[in-house]
């Protein structure tokens, strides 16, 4: 017998093996001191889900599934190309770790998550913010002082009012972003719930909101939904996992039928990072509990953020 006699640095890298960061990147525990382009920083919270809570544990398991993503780059067969094998090789992405939660107290968690955006955002980096539910979305955009679009893809509006004191739920994000005199606009794709209200539907379209529903992104194409904005406005997108058709994502308390499939959801990030600025993106709602066994809904969400990131690297790469 032979032994396979490795250098220190060839390691096989199983997806079961090694510390689950995003795509195994280095972990920096102090965020004023981070030398990268992208952040990844985890929001285990899911106080403000009204339905089944579990999405507490959508960045542990996003995280532990991009481990299944070896070889040091992401090879998409169909273009015969690499993303992020330089971003990796040359430690341009970090792992920051998790904000720090109070249960129950969603105003201190979100203040939280502001206050480290904002210190990522001082360090000249993108933040790339995994949930948790979609609550996160509001604070984390509150931490941008410079004027940004934001683009959200869901199956539901999440522009209710805020009623008995309860802000920090997953429900009120995007009226509460809409508020913020730094967001330019608002674009919601892939609307669809019957579970949404007219009048919240009418109220976003009377503060200025874009929403593109299924009907309208099948007529036109999934690419188009960067056609609402300028070329080259900066723009944070916000992902939620029940954008996808609800085959794709068994493990989300709030899937919805008649989403996007993922080729959709490919032209339109792809489409998105060719002709806009992205700032920052986040994604949320995986219900790891809710989960089959072989954790799908969990590798598709670390199959989209790593994609994106890919995506955004590579228009970022072609620019400069």
């Amino acid at each position: 017998m032979t032994a396979d006699m490795r250098g220190p640095g060839e390691r096989l890298n199983r997806a079961y093996s090694g510390v689950p960061t995003f795509l195994r990147s280095d972990y920096c525990d102090d965020i004023d001191a981070l030398d990268a382009d992208y952040v990844v920083i985890g929001v285990p919270y899911d106080d403000g889900s009204p339905f089944v809570g579990g999405s507490r544990f959508c960045a542990r398991a996003v995280r532990e599934h991009s481990l299944r993503f070896g070889g040091g780059a992401l090879y998409d067969i169909a273009e015969d190309k690499e993303y992020l094998r330089a971003a990796l090789a040359e430690r341009r992405l970090v792992d920051c770790g998790d904000v720090d939660v109070a249960p129950s107290r969603g105003d201190v968690t979100m203040a939280n998550l502001t206050r480290d955006v904002g210190r990522i955002l001082a360090r000249d980096a993108m933040p790339i913010v995994l949930g948790g539910d979609h609550t996160l979305t509001y604070p984390v955009v509150r931490a941008f002082s410079r004027p940004i679009h934001v683009m959200q893809l869901d199956a539901h509006l999440d522009y209710s009012e805020v009623v008995q004191g309860m802000t920090y739920v997953n429900s009120t994000s995007m009226r509460l972003i809409h508020q913020l005199g730094h967001v330019e606009s608002l674009t919601q794709v892939g609307i669809r719930s019957m579970r949404d209200m007219k009048k919240n539907a009418d109220d976003a379209r009377a503060n200025g909101g874009r929403i593109m529903t299924m009907p309208a992104i099948r007529r036109d194409g999934a690419g188009a939904v960067a056609d609402h904005l300028p070329q080259g406005a900066d723009v944070y997108v916000t992902i939620d996992i029940d954008a996808y058709d609800m085959s794709l994502c068994p493990g989300c308390v709030s899937a919805e039928p008649g989403g996007l499939t993922f080729e959709e959801m490919q032209a339109a990030l792809r489409a998105i990072s060719q002709r806009l600025n992205v700032v920052g993106f986040d994604f949320v709602e995986v219900n790891p509990p809710l989960e089959v066994g072989t954790g799908v809904t969990s590798y598709l969400g670390a199959l989209t953020v790593a994609m994106f990131l890919g995506y955004i690297d590579d228009a970022a790469r072609a620019v400069g």
